[in-house]
This record gives structure tokens, C-alpha cells and sequence, in this order.
């Protein structure tokens, strides 16, 4: 499984204009929504319950806010690049830039978990990560998720 399996073109946010991560999820629900027709209430209630259990920034500022949806048919996933980091309760203390809210039918079971950890170890990647920060637009964006390097590409 490759990002690009998660990640349409269409859901790359090269700039996204938040102040704190509940306006941060607010806005991802939103998009979400629109993108695969679910419910904006529905997939907000589902990200701020799981962020309740504890913040799902992962790290050198990279959260990945993920949940599991009754009627989604299939895993998918949006990238926001922030435009300036903000604070997600990491427990590096490190703000945010990078996010990547995955969805999963409820269904799932493993490929849920095989995507959230493909996703957490490619953007753990030091260089990734500072190409993810370089890169100012969607199809710039796309292009270094598209790209795996050897080392990850075993999920």
C-alpha cells in the first residue's frame, strides 16, 4: 500500500489557515466530508472523540487525526500542510505543520492499522518531512507522498 492508495490529488491541502487544533480538525472534517459525502458531524465527532483518548500528533510536527466510520467504503485519507504550526498537545511538546487525517470503514480491522502506521513512518522520515515543509502546492505535495523511499516501502 502506497500513500497514493490513502491520498486523491484532490485531497492535498498545501496551506491550510487554522489557529488551534480544534479548528484545525473542524476544517479537515469539513473537507473530508465533502470529498467522500459523508457527514461533517459524523467525522468531526469521530476525531474529537479519538483525540479525547490522547493527541494523535505523533511527533516533530506531524499529527495524524484518524477514525473509523460506519458507512465509509474505503480508507481514505487528506494531507494538510499548515500554514504556520500550531499547538497539538504533542507529546514531543513540538507544534504542528504537518497533518494527515486517515478514515477507515469500521470494517477495517488491520488494513486500518497498516495505513496508520505506513502513514506515521513515512512522515516520521526526516526527509519527507523537510520536502512535505519545502513543497507550497497540492501537486508538489502529492508528488513526495507518491514517492516511497525503499526503506518504507514494506507495509
Amino acid at each position: 500500500m502506497t500513500l497514493t492508495d490513502l491520498v486523491a490529488p484532490t485531497a492535498i491541502v498545501p496551506a491550510l489557515k487554522v489557529n488551534g487544533k480544534k479548528q484545525a480538525i473542524q476544517e479537515l472534517a469539513a473537507r473530508a466530508a465533502e470529498l467522500t459525502g459523508q457527514s461533517e458531524r459524523a467525522i468531526l465527532e469521530i476525531l474529537l472523540q479519538r483525540e479525547k483518548l490522547g493527541s494523535t500528533a505523533v511527533g516533530n510536527g506531524v499529527a495524524i487525526p484518524h477514525g473509523k466510520l460506519p458507512k465509509l467504503g474505503r480508507l481514505f485519507g487528506l494531507f494538510a500542510r499548515l500554514e504556520r504550526a500550531i499547538d497539538f498537545e504533542a507529546l514531543d511538546s513540538q507544534p504542528v505543520d504537518l497533518v494527515f487525517l486517515l478514515l477507515a470503514p469500521e470494517a477495517a480491522g488491520a488494513d486500518h492499522l497498516k495505513a496508520l502506521a505506513r502513514v506515521a513512518r513515512l512522515l516520521r522520515d526526516p526527509e519527507i518531512a523537510r520536502k512535505l515543509r519545502e513543497s507550497r502546492d497540492a501537486d508538489a505535495l502529492y508528488a513526495v507522498l507518491a514517492m516511497s523511499p525503499a526503506s518504507s516501502s514494506a507495509a
